[in-house]
Parts: structure tokens; C-alpha cells; sequence
């Protein structure tokens, strides 16, 4: 099984969607293995965003995520990143597809609700930045039967 990450950023915290996102990911068939809530410091944020270092809106990246608490997920499932990925939506929630999180409950590119790991080995990174190991959770879920044969 593969497994990403999720961050409820936070406009998504402070506008009370934590449950709406977690419902819908729960709803694809994703285990959540790991959950906090958390303030990111701007240590944290400068790794997660190494790659947009240099770029025009890297410092405002870098106060948003910082700015109040976020919720850090860990799911796991079959193909997880792109699953997550799918169910969030273009970047853009102006251009994100209806059905997706971004394309229902976003306006604005900068409040953009959530982030999901883009590739496996980013994933693994991720996690290993957000999550210590005994954070993660391994249980057997009934329901699984019922997901994948």
C-alpha cells in the first residue's frame, strides 16, 4: 500500500472544513494512519517548500502556512498520491474541477485549502518531515474488504 501526506492548511482549519476534507478522503476508501494538529515553524516550511525557493511568491508561501494551525494527515491506500491528488484538484481552485475539494469549497489560489503530496517519493519525504515513525498507525479496517478485492 502507498502512502501520502495531507496537510488542512490554514484557511481550511479556520473555516471548519477538517471533517468535510477527511470525510471525503475516508468516503474514496483511504486509511488514515497518522493525524495532528500542529503550528508548522518556518523551518519546517522552508523544507517542505525547498523547491519554490527564489520564486516571486515563496515568502507569502512561507507566512500563510506558518500563519495558524494546519491538520497533518498520513493516508494510505492503493495508488494514494494520485488518488489524493485527484480528489483535490487542480492548484487553481478557478480551474479545478467540480467534484474535486479545491473545485467545491475554493475561491483563491493563495486559500487554497490543502496540499497532497505530487509524486511517491516526495510522499515518503513528506512524511518523514511531518510524522515521527511511532506517529503512524498500522490496524487491520474490516471495511477494507469492501474496498479492494
Amino acid at each position: 500500500m502507498q502512502r501520502t501526506l495531507v496537510l488542512v492548511k490554514p484557511d481550511g482549519v479556520q473555516r471548519g472544513l477538517v471533517g468535510a476534507i477527511i470525510a471525503r478522503l475516508e468516503g474514496r476508501g483511504l486509511k488514515l494512519i497518522g493525524l495532528k494538529m500542529m503550528r508548522i515553524t518556518k523551518d519546517v516550511a522552508s523544507r517542505h517548500y525547498v523547491e519554490h525557493q527564489g520564486k516571486p511568491f515563496y515568502d507569502g508561501l512561507i507566512a500563510f502556512i506558518t500563519s495558524g494551525p494546519v491538520v497533518a494527515m498520513i493516508w494510505e491506500g492503493r495508488e494514494a498520491v494520485s488518488v489524493v491528488r485527484s480528489l483535490v484538484g487542480a492548484t487553481d481552485p478557478l480551474k479545478a474541477a467540480p467534484g474535486t475539494i479545491r473545485g467545491d469549497l475554493a475561491l483563491d489560489l493563495g486559500m487554497n485549502l490543502i496540499h497532497g503530496s505530487d509524486s511517491p517519493s516526495r510522499a515518503q519525504a513528506e512524511i518523514t518531515l511531518f510524522f515521527e515513525s511511532n506517529e503512524l498507525h498500522e490496524y487491520e479496517r474490516t471495511a477494507d474488504r469492501w474496498i479492494r478485492e
